[in-house]
């Protein structure tokens, strides 16, 4: 039999499934009440005498034990968390504990839904995830369970979702204290609740279902449940031990190994994710015998920060000061630096700390770049406002694909037209989704990189972004009219990326150079050749313009590109001697001179520089993604930090 609990208008009842037709309970049962050894005559007095008669398909169906008095989610599928472990970085081998007891969390019983409930995604999470599980009800109490007794204990299953914040899970699992707020966010139970004697088992006792998962239509994965290492009754027997087991008590089975989106992380690959869940994906979840859930996921609430605590064991960092002279304050907001065009600055700017600008025309203005979170672009195009209210927006020029200049642009009006050279175009299509870089504010990658990348990128929300395309690409060079005046890009890339666009305000003299010039910060060269970016630096000067608007650092000018330039000879000097006398990149990069550049901010990213060089010199090197490129600039930094002060005793 197959038993729901649906809203009526007498409030919600419960009721059997007969065919296309729910046979109603009366009137205030529940249908925990009836779980146990009298469900079945239960059922066949209600599809025998009903007390309403309502259709199946236009019934608003709840979880069939809305509120159940637990609910434990297992690890019943030992795949499934050996691919968790490989997604994340690890071997996937477990430890020998896993092998020992089945594993089960408690869940919140106070946020189980219906499978017609919206999905709201958990306060400050980017990595929302779906899991497709089985769940087994318990009927009948009972405690210190055999497995075979506790199999005997399951009134039916239904389809079960456990709805998880993969960033918060992997920050709140660094307290090794169990789950959190990872996982209290929603689990879904239905559409109803089937008995046992309806699903197929194998001959070893295992539910035998077939699984699927999709979203948005689109297959995720599909498996077996009889694939189980540790079975139900086995878990529910563990979890009885000492505890008395009650009707309406829910166990998950865990993940069915595929039918997650963690699983298909792979940090090698990250521009083959699919991403996160966001707001109006739907989920769709299929099990043999026990129907479908659909359900589409909802934005949520913004979370109340909290302020971390001061760690007495942590090691004094170095103070980050930007060296770079500049004419005007470098300070955060909008700085006029031209006639109707202003820049818009960030400090210190260090890792997304990235400038953008604003050029006025007559009733209208171009915009150059976004920034690198939500919070942060919606700040600055209400600064503009007292600009952009006489003069809307009716352009936008992406310099280039970081995130740091790319990731505000759904924010951005519908009218304004986007501009982009077509290689800028091509990055964004192909790198990693916008919220795996909430990755780096929660992720365990080890003693090293995991503070290195808490410091630079835990400023930052990386929640709800979703890259909005260019909508005009073009080669090397474009000329814009932007309310009467010229606004002239020029592509001279490849160096910091794939394309790097500069933005010409001839009649101002200003220059917006994206991330061609660090002020006062080190340049890094993700993509070269560097003897490309120099090319470009050359070409800049040329164009004469007074004032220059880096991607990060104060406003400059001529010499501020001639301080870049200077860095990437002087990267390329020291690289090839190093190279000439037989030292692999590592110890290049570790044994640098860095000279007069030694004192600007992110010193560290020598590492990727000379490694880029080493790159041109002999192209065999070995290909590094940036994890391990990240990792090898933590270390570099950690050997400069500081040591503490000695104390001197009196």
């Amino acid at each position: 039999m197959r038993f729901v609990t649906y809203a009526s208008a007498d409030g919600d009842r419960a009721g059997v499934v007969n065919g296309d037709l729910i046979h109603g309970f009366p009137r205030g049962t529940t249908l925990i009440e009836l779980l146990g050894s009298s469900l079945r005559q239960a059922g066949e007095r209600a599809l025998a005498e009903p007390d309403e008669v309502v259709p199946l398909a236009g019934a608003t169906l709840r979880a069939p034990v809305p509120r159940p008095p637990s609910l434990r989610d297992s690890l019943c599928f030992l795949d499934h968390m050996r691919a968790c472990l490989r997604a994340t970085g690890g071997t996937g081998t477990l430890e020998p504990a896993w092998y020992q007891i089945p594993a089960f969390y408690f869940g919140n019983p106070a946020t189980v839904i219906g499978p017609d409930d919206d999905v709201p995604i958990s306060p400050g999470s980017a990595w929302f995830d779906f899991e497709l599980e089985i769940g087994a009800v318990i009927g009948t109490p009972g405690r210190d369970l055999t497995p075979e007794q506790a199999e005997g204990r399951i009134a039916g299953y239904t389809l079960f979702c456990d709805w998880t914040a993969r960033d918060l899970q992997s920050l709140e699992g660094r307290l090794k204290i169990g789950q959190a707020k990872g996982k209290d966010g929603a689990s879904t139970l239905g559409p109803w609740l089937v008995t046992p004697d309806e699903l197929p088992f194998g001959p070893d006792g295992r539910l035998a279902l077939q699984v699927r998962a999709e979203v948005n239509g689109e297959p995720v994965g599909e498996g077996r449940t009889d694939a189980m290492d540790w079975t139900f009754g086995e878990v529910i027997s563990y979890a009885s031990r000492g505890v008395e087991l009650r009707p309406g008590d829910v166990f998950g089975s865990g993940t069915v190994p595929g039918c997650c989106l963690l699983e298909h992380l792979d940090l090698g690959d990250l521009g083959a994710f699919r991403g996160w869940l966001k707001d109006g994906d739907v989920v769709s979840l299929h099990a043999e015998g026990l129907g479908e859930l659909r359900q589409t996921v909802r934005a949520g609430a913004a979370p109340h920060p909290l302020a971390a605590r001061p760690d007495p064991t942590a090691k004094p960092r170095r103070p980050r000061v930007n060296p770079a002279p500049s004419a005007l304050p470098y300070t955060k907001g909008l700085h006029r630096v031209g006639d109707d065009v202003w820049a818009w600055l960030l400090p210190d700017g260090g890792y997304g700390l990235s400038n953008a600008g604003l050029v006025a025309g007559d009733g209208a203005s171009l915009l150059v770049d976004t920034l690198y979170d939500l919070p942060l672009t919606a700040g600055m195009l209400f600064g503009m406002q007292p600009v952009t209210d006489r003069h809307p927006l009716s352009h936008a020029v992406l310099t280039h694909a970081n995130g740091d200049h790319t990731h505000g642009g759904q924010l951005l009006p519908g009218t304004v037209r986007v501009v982009a050279a077509e290689g800028t175009a091509h990055e964004m299509r192909t790198e990693m989704p916008p919220e795996l870089t909430a990755g780096l504010q929660v992720m365990d990658l080890g003693p090293t990189l995991t503070p290195y990348l808490r410091d630079r990128f835990g400023p930052f929300d990386f929640g709800g972004i979703r890259l909005r395309a260019p909508d005009q690409t073009y080669d090397r060079r474009l000329t814009l009219e932007v309310g009467g005046r010229e606004v002239r890009l020029l592509n001279l890339g490849p160096a910091h990326t794939e394309a790097d666009t500069v933005v010409h305000v001839p009649d101002a003299g200003v220059l917006f150079t994206g991330d061609l010039v660090f002020a006062g910060c080190t340049p890094i060269v993700w993509h070269g050749p560097i003897a490309n970016w120099i090319a470009a630096c050359d070409t800049m000067i040329g164009l004469g313009a007074p004032t220059v608007v880096p991607g990060h650092g104060p406003v400059t000018d001529a010499d501020g590109i001639r301080a870049v330039r200077g860095y990437l000879r002087h990267v390329i000097e020291q690289a090839d001697a190093a190279y000439a006398k037989g030292l692999d990149f590592q110890e290049a990069a570790f044994g640098v001179d860095l000279a007069e550049y030694a004192d600007w901010l992110d010193a560290e990213r020598i590492v990727v520089n000379v490694y880029q060089r080493y790159r041109e010199i002999h192209p065999d090197q070995p290909v590094l993604d940036r994890f391990a490129l990240f990792h090898l600039m933590a270390e570099w930094e950690s050997r400069r930090q500081p040591s503490p002060e000695p104390t001197l005793l009196k």
